[in-house]
């Protein structure tokens, strides 16, 4: 299943807890698309997250984003991981 590393700036920063709370709605919608939000990042006082995800397509991860909390990534990148 193809890797992939979205992510998200929001204005004027972002709580960790806000975050979990959106990952855990993530978590209960993936599975309707195939997709498996594997774990995330947040950089709080930039508003920054990052999420790892495997899904059949980019377009696969951003749904289950739009459908779970409506926070889509400004960005998808397909990943290769490394040691």
């Amino acid at each position: 299943m193809p890797l992939f590393m979205d992510v998200h700036t929001l204005d004027g920063g972002v709580a960790i807890d806000d975050v979990a709370k959106a990952h855990q709605a993530d978590l209960d919608k993936q599975g309707d698309h195939d997709v498996r939000y594997l774990q995330y990042w947040v950089a709080e006082a930039e508003g920054k997250i990052f999420c790892l995800v495997e899904a059949p397509s980019a377009d696969a991860a951003s749904t289950v984003h739009r459908e779970a909390h409506g926070l889509v990534a400004d960005s998808v990148f397909l990943v290769q991981e490394g040691s």
